[in-house]
């Protein structure tokens, strides 16, 4: 499944090709792709027609376009008129957002396209294909953020949020991230500090792959308490956190598949950068810097994996499994 930072390098793509551009007409070439629209094909298709393209929004995981429709509201911010609705996309473990000429011959699994107004330059359909049916689009409402801030990462400063992502915390990346909240919300739970990571609701968009890396950069067991967790130690798992997903953004995110490319096609590479997840029976390369021999080791954890060093990443001894 994609994690932020590839959700990120296909918020970049679509929001150079699609914002401002309009939505002139909808081919639904799969239900069972927008089934998450509770009100049909038909009410979906005319949610989106006409509509114009405002930005592209992540937060976490989380990917919608603010759509200006032919009744906007009548508040201003910025001097614009708000939207009342977005498009979500749920990419699930195959989804794919891919910009197209009308010329290029339909992919295997096309489930749903979206054609655009014309514009100097610029693939004339935005396609959404998706292998195993998991992901899929949906019209949903956006309600404002709870601290007035932008909604999440994107091009324009609008302090409205999908709904179905009102409930989770912001992401490291998201320029709005308050380590201090995080701080706050860690220390209040009684549990291990991977879990932790992966709570969207103390921080989102760290998936199981970038835990592993981050805590590996930052020395720390994903067994950790976080009810005794130090300041410093924090913090340094949040910059190597940051860390490892700008690494990974500037490789395009990791791809261990054909199924995550980006929206023109291409898959990432930062798998190929990995330190810690995936390495089982390999040397920890920062033990073998200093003649240490540190070899990396799996575990189970939360129906999933762990990788870690067992010399540079200690078990606590008061660790929460």
């Amino acid at each position: 499944m994609p994690e932020l930072p590839e959700v990120e390098v296909v918020r970049r793509g679509l929001a150079r090709w699609v914002r401002g551009r309009t939505i002139t007409s909808v081919e639904v070439l799969d239900p069972r792709s927008i089934r998450r629209h509770a009100l049909g094909t038909e009410d979906f298709i005319g949610n989106l027609e006409n509509s114009t393209v405002l930005d592209v929004v992540r937060r976490g995981k989380f990917l919608w376009m603010p759509l200006r429709t032919e009744e906007p509201r009548s508040e201003a911010v910025t001097g614009e008129m708000m939207p009342r609705v977005a498009l979500m996309a749920h990419l699930g473990m195959s989804g794919q957002l891919l910009m197209q000429d009308p010329g290029v011959p339909d992919e295997k699994h096309l489930k749903v396209r979206l054609h655009l107004s014309s514009s100097d330059g610029m693939p004339g359909q935005l396609r959404f294909v998706d292998q195993r049916i998991f992901g899929g689009l949906f019209v949903t409402s956006l309600v404002p953020t709870s601290d007035g801030g932008p909604g999440g990462q994107g091009e324009t400063p609008l302090p409205e949020i999908a709904e179905e992502a009102s409930h989770i915390a912001r992401d490291p990346l998201d320029p709005h991230f308050s380590f201090d909240g995080f701080y706050r919300k860690v220390r209040a739970r009684k549990t291990g500090l991977k879990r932790a990571l992966l709570d969207q609701g103390v921080i989102s968009g760290i998936g199981n792959i970038y835990a592993d890396e981050a805590l590996w950069r930052a020395k720390l067991h994903y067994a950790k308490p976080t009810d005794t967790l130090k300041r410093a130690d924090a913090l340094r798992v949040i910059d190597a956190a940051k860390g490892v997903m700008t690494d990974a953004l500037a490789a395009g995110g990791t791809s261990f598949d054909s199924l995550y490319v980006n929206v023109n096609g291409a898959s990432g590479y930062f798998a190929r950068s990995l330190d810690a997840y995936g390495r089982a029976g390999e040397p920890c390369r920062r033990c073998s810097a200093v003649g240490l021999p540190g070899v990396i080791k799996r575990e189970q954890f939360m129906n999933r994996s762990s990788y870690t060093c067992p010399i540079c990443q200690p078990k606590p001894r008061n660790g929460r499994w």
